[in-house]
């Protein structure tokens, strides 16, 4: 079912614009997945991150776009301004007290954003999650934003804290693999009071 609430297709910041992943994407992303799989693969997702060929990789970004359309998440592909060039991704997830939510039930929404390596320490994720904390701001009964990352990702977790972020507390969770130590993941929150 869509949500009722209007929730821009696209958003433009200064350096790039931003819009939901279409099928038709998977042929400029694929060498990004490719080139960036071990900058990627140890922070994000593997439906995110892993390179697929691009028949399949087509497939996932139409449902990342159909997930937008139904208001399930709000994952925007990072373009360079002419809107071909993919620099990452920045998304809105919603959430309830405890795991993923629809919007409409949602209390919270999580910020998630990757970049490709060869772009890292300008400000781009800043930008990007600035924009999308904005948007957060304009959604009805929602009370924070929230930002998940693994405490060994220090790149990461410095964008919480130059938002304004706090630090709420850092979950315990299981490696992936028995001979990792477990994940201490971060959970940052920032009041949308604060806005």
């Amino acid at each position: 079912m869509p949500v009722s609430i209007a929730i821009p297709a696209e958003l433009r910041t200064e350096r790039f614009v931003m819009r939901p992943w279409r099928a038709e994407d998977a042929s400029a992303l694929h060498p990004i997945l490719v080139a960036n799989w071990e900058h990627l693969g140890p922070w994000i997702p593997a439906r995110v991150a892993t390179p697929v060929p691009v028949p399949e990789l087509e497939r996932r970004l139409a449902g990342f776009g159909d997930d937008f359309a139904s208001g399930r998440e709000f994952r925007y592909g990072l373009f360079a301004q002419d809107g071909r060039e993919v620099l990452g991704e920045a998304g809105l997830y919603p959430r309830s007290a405890t795991r993923r939510a629809p919007l409409a039930q949602a209390t919270c929404i999580e910020l998630g954003y990757w970049l490709r390596a060869d772009l890292t320490g300008r400000g781009l994720v800043t930008e990007a999650s600035r924009a999308l904390v904005a948007l957060a701001a304009t959604l009805p009964h929602l009370t924070h934003v929230e930002i998940r990352c693994d405490a060994r990702n220090a790149p990461s977790a410095a964008i919480p804290k130059r938002l304004g972020f706090v630090l709420a507390t850092t979950l315990i969770e299981p490696p992936a693999h028995p001979d990792e130590e477990p994940v201490q993941l971060q959970v940052w929150t920032l009041p949308l009071s604060a806005r």
